[in-house]
């Protein structure tokens, strides 16, 4: 069954690259042999992190750059991923309804993922969906994260260039700083930028970059946008190409370096997840995972000692 979907996921099939993106978020027993069959044809998509704060203008900025890029005639796969409740487990997915005209594109694929739980803005399948994309012959594939502001540094692991959206006057050079979004942004975009305060955040965000020191030497440039209007779409996707050239032609040692620990990365997170399946699949382990769960919400038994009867 794998290889059939794999098959079909090469031949560029849209329903049968949603059924493999499904099989991967559920996490079946197809997923990893499918991802096998994938793997090899790979990397020949530009792979596109947005990431920023939440009301940052993310979505429309998407909406438009995908555009933009159906109208050079090629085809775009957009991942956006929208933050689960921690309670019913439940997401929004609201962006099909801001990108609804494009949805419609059959150059053009959209796929909303929930976190499921995972920190970092980022769902445990993202690395796989792009991967799908990239082999089903989309020449861009945009992966727009939940924006919360921590932990967007976990989009680095997956983009060719990472976009990092800012507006005025939100107090974002601060947070920029605490998620260590300086050291990640490739590209920095300031959104709404018809708003007051543009020329101070761009002057503060200067003054911020010539603080941070990248190992490439990359300087990266600072686009204003005012994305509702479609201003400044065609210097962001220019300014994307631009650091993307850069990072192919000086492919030194701090690039080379940094995809080893993403590679590091993602067998650790391989790993974990197998680790964690196989225990959970144990015999009777989880009845015992509940009646420990519910003896330390009562205060019975803390959380480490629960986590070592578990491993025993």
């Amino acid at each position: 069954m794998a290889s059939e979907i794999a098959e079909k996921v090469l031949a560029g099939e849209p329903r049968s690259v949603a059924r493999a993106i499904t099989l991967i978020e559920n996490g079946g027993d197809g997923a990893a042999a499918l991802m096998k069959h994938i793997y090899p044809h790979t990397g020949r998509a530009m792979v596109i992190g947005i990431t920023g704060s939440p009301g940052a203008g993310k979505s429309s900025l998407v909406d438009k750059l995908a555009e933009f890029y159906k109208n050079a005639g090629e085809r775009v796969g957009i991942v956006c991923i929208d933050p689960s409740s921690p309670f019913s487990g439940g997401a929004i997915l609201g962006d099909r309804i801001r990108m609804s005209t494009l949805g419609l594109d059959k150059n053009i694929f959209i796929r909303s993922m929930a976190t499921r739980g995972n920190l970092g803005g980022l769902s445990r399948a993202t690395v796989d969906a792009v991967s799908i994309l990239d082999a089903a012959g989309f020449d861009k594939v945009i992966v727009e994260t939940v924006g919360v502001g921590q932990d967007e540094v976990e989009i680095v692991k997956t983009a060719d260039v990472s976009v990092v959206v800012l507006v005025p006057g939100m107090g974002d050079d601060i947070q920029a700083i605490k998620a260590g979004i300086m050291e990640i942004g490739d590209v920095f975009v300031i959104n709404k930028a018809d708003r007051e305060g543009v020329m101070r955040t761009q002057k503060e965000l200067e003054a911020l970059l010539n603080l941070a020191h990248r190992p490439d030497m990359w300087n990266p440039p600072i686009v204003p946008t005012i994305a509702t209007e479609n201003k400044g779409i065609d210097e962001l996707a220019a300014a994307i190409e631009k650091y993307v050239g850069f990072s192919s032609r000086a492919f030194s040692e701090g690039i080379s370096n940094r995809k080893e620990s993403i590679a590091r990365w993602r067998l650790l997170e391989l790993l974990r997840e197998r680790l964690l399946s196989d225990l959970l699949r144990s015999d009777g382990i989880e009845a015992k995972l509940d009646k420990l769960a519910a003896a330390s919400a009562r205060k019975e038994i803390d959380p480490y000692s629960a986590v070592d009867e578990l491993i025993k």
